[in-house]
């Protein structure tokens, strides 16, 4: 099969798209047939060196840790899963491939309706972001500030807070200013003056404050909420140690996937794609998600 493989750490040079062996499922395994996967930063930065918590890998390796394909292989024990069922799914790496071996409880079935890039970027982006919230105790009442709103986690982060009766002030760049405004956040440009322009459009003060851009993000955020453990941030860990604040992790569950399918299959979950290219793209991909300007998500299809 063709997969997205990571020669050595550094930029996107070192992404190649080479034919490695077909993986076979071991129990409480399917095998799936990917049809498209989202390209996340923390594929940039584990390319680029960094591991998450419990990741131990060196190159070469299979990047990619969301997918959505069809089931083409059953291994043993693996419950009530049929080849042919449409699904998406999340693993630890291996996902951006033509094929992908996954635990059954880390699947969840695909809507008819939902087109297969949407279903191959939701789980890594959804899930960071409703477990983000919920750490939090983000609900009604709070006015909740979510930095790099615009991007494939903040979409989802903006969303679900309006959702659970948040008022939502949303950093971003002032192209993305009136897609914001789609979505009912109250727009502000990220940078230099970035605090008074919070306290502009939020003279009852600010209760939460979720960083998924980094940038300062957190220097402001401390400015703004008066409670340190209602700040909260998934890309700067050591700034979240220097300041007192949290660095949100938790794990991902096809119980929480699921919920944010039944929000899509409702019309209350709204997902961006900015590109969608072929797998033989995947260095352009990460060059465009690198770039911090993107808007949703850059999608891989095989």
């Amino acid at each position: 099969m063709k997969a997205v493989t990571v020669t050595g750490s550094g930029g996107p040079e070192v992404l190649r798209v080479t034919e490695v062996p077909d993986p076979e499922p071991g129990p409480g395994e399917v095998r799936v047939r990917v049809y498209a996967a989202g390209v996340q930063p923390v594929d940039l930065a584990i390319r680029e060196g960094f591991r998450p918590p419990g990741l131990t890998v060196e190159p070469p390796f299979v990047l990619g840790n969301e997918f959505a394909g069809v089931v083409d292989r059953l291994g043993p024990d693996s419950g009530d899963r049929a080849v042919g069922d449409e699904v998406l799914g999340f693993r630890a790496l291996n996902s951006q491939a033509e094929l992908v071996t996954v635990d059954t409880a880390q699947l969840v079935a695909k809507p008819a309706g939902m087109p297969w890039e949407h279903a191959g970027a939701l789980s890594a982006s959804g899930q960071t972001a409703h477990s983000a919230l919920t750490l939090l105790g983000v609900g009604p009442g709070d006015t909740v500030l979510v930095h790099g709103a615009s991007g494939g986690v903040g979409t989802v982060a903006v969303q679900l807070a309006r959702a659970w009766g948040a008022t939502v002030i949303g950093t971003a760049s002032e192209r993305n200013h009136d897609y914001l405004r789609e979505l009912g956040v109250i727009p502000v440009a990220y940078g230099d003056g970035l605090v008074e322009r919070v306290r502009a459009v939020a003279p009852q003060g600010v209760t939460v404050a979720f960083d998924a851009a980094g940038r300062g993000a957190l220097e402001a955020s401390v400015e703004l909420v008066a409670d340190r453990d209602r700040i909260g941030t998934v890309v700067d860990y050591p700034g979240a140690e220097r300041l007192g604040v949290r660095g949100l992790r938790a794990p991902r569950t096809a119980e929480r996937l699921a919920e944010l399918v039944r929000l899509w299959e409702t019309g209350a979950l709204r997902l961006e794609i900015a590109e969608v290219l072929p797998v033989e793209k995947a260095a352009e991909a990460h060059r465009l998600v690198g770039t911090g300007h993107v808007r949703g998500k850059v999608v891989l299809v095989m």
